[in-house]
């Protein structure tokens, strides 16, 4: 029989409700699974089993991050299924920043009322996430938190780890003068600089449902809500491929704090402005915020979710590989010698 408290519940925390939570969301962690995973839902810690054949020295490589202020977005939308897709994003996509391969993946939901529909649909977001980048959900925290969250809000963190053999580390110290940036595409502004968009948009007090020519009919809200692209799968293709010799995830700080932490000091990031494919979205949240562009470019990805070093000799293989993985990869620069870290002319 299940454990239950009136007591407890009486002060705003429903054990049941979580349990009824864990049952729904069972199904959409099953798809998850993998063949390291060695435990169910429900112990008191997800256990893996790490295959390391073929690799000389295994090193792990962990990340942890959140969904941020988006989350606001969700609330007001009242739509929680794809959230979980950026929480995973924002772990996974920096771990392949190391050229690690992600493993599995832990959430962590903290809310004001435990209503298990809503936490089914988070779940469901993250298992998505998970699925899209190959790793395994195997555990996580839902914890019901009354008089410290309102009842209709909820925070959402996670935390992944993959494994990297170490000869295949990405050196960013072998960088040189010559060797190409490649961009891939963003889906959106991701999960970074939402305090500033939700400012700008005065998304608490202004009709964000409404179509909007410029965003292709789509409302506000909705492409806000586009969650964050994962990129495991095609970089690890890249990998397998070519020669990379750095990663950088464009997140909070946009290019001008982003691209320098792969890059060798003494070295920049030369990018052609006009190369750069914007998205419709940065475009209104400039023109809507009278944001200086300089601004724009140190805030969000203005549409370029990751870039991948390579030398100019690879950078044609390098396309291609990305291409025939479904990214729409171009370059958008070059590295040269300067202590600037991004040159945007």
């Amino acid at each position: 029989m299940k454990s239950s408290s009136e007591s407890y519940k009486a002060a705003g925390v429903d054990i049941t409700a979580g349990y009824k939570a864990v049952e729904l969301m069972k199904s959409h962690i099953a798809k998850t699974m993998t063949s390291g995973v060695v435990s169910d839902i429900g112990g008191f810690g997800g256990l893996f089993e790490l295959d390391v054949t073929g690799m000389e020295r295994p090193v792990l490589v962990s990340g942890t991050d959140g969904v941020g202020t988006k989350l606001k977005m969700a609330f007001l939308m009242d739509k929680h299924d794809t959230v979980g897709i950026d929480c995973v994003a924002m772990c996974v996509n920096d771990i392949i920043c190391c050229g690690a391969k992600p493993l599995f993946f832990l959430d962590y939901i903290a809310c004001g009322k435990n209503v298990p529909e809503k936490i089914e649909a988070i779940v469901k977001g993250v298992a998505e996430g998970c699925v899209q980048s190959g790793c395994a959900l195997i555990g996580g925290e839902t914890a019901e938190m009354p008089g410290f969250y309102p009842v209709d809000e909820y925070d959402l963190a996670g935390y992944s780890t993959g494994v990297v053999d170490r000869g295949k580390i990405l050196d960013k110290t072998s960088v040189t003068e010559g060797d190409v940036i490649v961009a891939l595409p963003s889906s959106g502004v991701h999960s970074n600089g939402f305090s500033l968009v939700r400012k700008v948009f005065d998304v608490e007090n202004s009709d964000i449902k409404s179509p909007v020519e410029e965003l292709g009919g789509k409302s506000i809200g909705e492409t806000l809500l586009t969650p964050t692209k994962i990129y495991v799968k095609p970089m690890l293709a890249l990998f397998e491929q070519v020669k990379v010799k750095a990663v950088s995830h464009i997140t909070g700080g946009g290019f001008y704090e982003n691209i320098p932490r792969s890059l060798p000091t003494g070295f920049s990031a030369k990018i052609k402005k006009s190369d750069v494919r914007i998205l419709p979205i940065f475009k209104l949240i400039q023109k809507t915020g009278d944001i200086p562009e300089r601004d724009m470019f140190n805030t969000f990805n203005m549409g370029v979710g990751m870039i991948a070093v390579v030398a100019k000799e690879n950078a044609e293989k390098a396309l291609e590989v990305l291409k025939a993985q479904g990214e729409d990869a171009y370059v958008i620069g070059e590295v040269v010698k300067s202590d600037e870290g991004v040159i945007i002319e």
